[in-house]
């Protein structure tokens, strides 16, 4: 598919996604209005009920486990589908001469990779205790990835986003989603049930059931489809400009 083709198809799907987006903008409620008992409920019995203390983690993961797995396979065939416009011919592998040349960048820039990679996995494996989740987690962790590139070089990035490894990891964190629902049914629960576990203890990583495996299995699923889209992206538009190229 060329590139007019694309805008072609693209320009409809813009103008139906401003119309919406300016439609639900005018109907939104004054702010701090809030309609609804949903709210007061979940606060009084999401920690007796699922001891878990991060209400909306318990709401994604728990209360609405099967909608969340209907987002998560929305996010999976969206990548697919930026992934199968942009992979349109094999790439071979090239080196790319774009490494920084500021030590300083290349310092500062590993000590922050190493930072947000921490805050991610913490965001992750705490996200049902204190606020955070697998989702929110997960962008984080794919950016302190994406630091590699922005303070070393292409050559670098390459090498700790391999395309034959976060593929099988995409639909590994996809798919532990749909299995953790499966193991439920075979021991006799509802599909995707919290108790399949226990519930823990409130508070602590023991508690939640198996809250945190689902969360973890999301955060497997963002981190890979996000460092997926980084490498297309890169693949099309850098590899080609830094080697003398051009893009289709």
């Amino acid at each position: 598919m060329n590139r007019r083709t694309r805008i072609l198809v693209l320009l409809p799907a813009l103008g139906l996604f401003a119309f919406l987006l300016m439609w639900a903008v005018v109907d939104l409620p004054d702010f701090g209005d809030y309609v609804g008992p949903y709210g007061y409920l979940l606060n009084h019995v999401v920690v007796p009920e699922r001891h878990m203390t991060n209400v909306v983690t318990a709401v994604v993961f728990d209360y609405r486990g099967f909608d969340t797995m209907g987002e998560e396979f929305i996010l999976f065939g969206a990548v697919t589908g930026v992934v199968l416009l942009l992979r349109a011919d094999e790439r071979g592998e090239k080196d790319v001469g774009d490494a920084v040349g500021s030590d300083t960048v290349r310092v500062v820039g590993i000590v922050l990779a190493g930072a947000t990679l921490l805050v991610g996995l913490w965001l992750i494996a705490f996200g049902f205790v204190t606020p955070g989740g697998g989702f929110q987690g997960g962008v984080i962790v794919a950016a302190a990835v994406f630091c590699v590139f922005l303070c070393s070089d292409f050559n670098a990035w390459r090498g700790v986003s391999s395309q034959k490894v976060l593929d099988p990891l995409e639909g590994l964190g996809a798919g532990g989603y749909v299995v953790i629902g499966l193991a439920a049914l075979v021991a006799g629960f509802p599909f995707l049930t919290n108790e399949l576990l226990g519930p823990g203890v409130p508070g602590t990583l023991q508690s939640g059931g198996v809250g945190p495996f689902v969360n973890w299995s999301v955060a497997l699923a963002v981190t890979a489809a996000i460092l997926v889209l980084f490498g297309e992206f890169l693949e099309e538009y850098i590899v080609p400009l830094a080697t003398g190229g051009t893009n289709r």
